[in-house]
């Protein structure tokens, strides 16, 4: 029989930055943790956060993501966080290497894809390698898209 799996309330998508994959073309994506404060973690579970204008930035040996949106914790009053400070990133040291390495010499961003909560109820970063799309790719990526569609339709109505 086919199992129907029970959405997890913790495995769940908080912020997601859909417009990234058509303005970036992504190389290599990587999995971050977050370094949050209590109120930034409930207020993420109210799913009401902003990554689309955000990046990540090397300062000081750290990964740092930066412009990201977390709303204030209603219930928090005095003791809430502030909405667009910076938050570190947790990778393993080689990571960063590897990833700054990619940003200094190739010209690359880091840029995230998604902010989701894993099976074990971490908030987590998806963070992507990724190099500025001109506007010519644009233009063909849209062109791919549309033909997709188009091709769907025409196969649906031949049956």
């Amino acid at each position: 029989m086919n199992q129907v799996r029970k959405a997890d309330p913790n495995n769940k998508v908080a912020a997601e930055n859909r417009k990234a994959r058509f303005s970036y073309e992504v190389i290599d994506t990587y999995e971050a943790g977050l370094a949050l404060t209590g109120t930034e973690v409930k207020s993420l579970r109210g799913g009401h956060a902003n990554i689309a204008e955000s990046y990540a930035s090397m300062e000081g040996g750290e990964l740092w993501l930066i412009n990201s949106y977390l709303p204030e914790y209603l219930q928090a009053n005095r003791f809430n966080h502030e909405p667009k400070r910076p938050r570190k990133l947790l990778l393993h040291r080689k990571q960063i290497n590897k990833l700054m390495g990619a940003v200094d010499r190739e010209g690359m961003t880091l840029i995230p894809l998604k902010l989701y909560f894993n099976e074990r109820g971490r908030a987590k970063l998806l963070l992507a390698v990724a190099k500025g799309k001109k506007l010519h790719d644009k233009r063909e990526t849209e062109k791919k898209r549309d033909w997709g569609r188009e091709k769907g339709r025409l196969m649906r109505a031949r049956g």
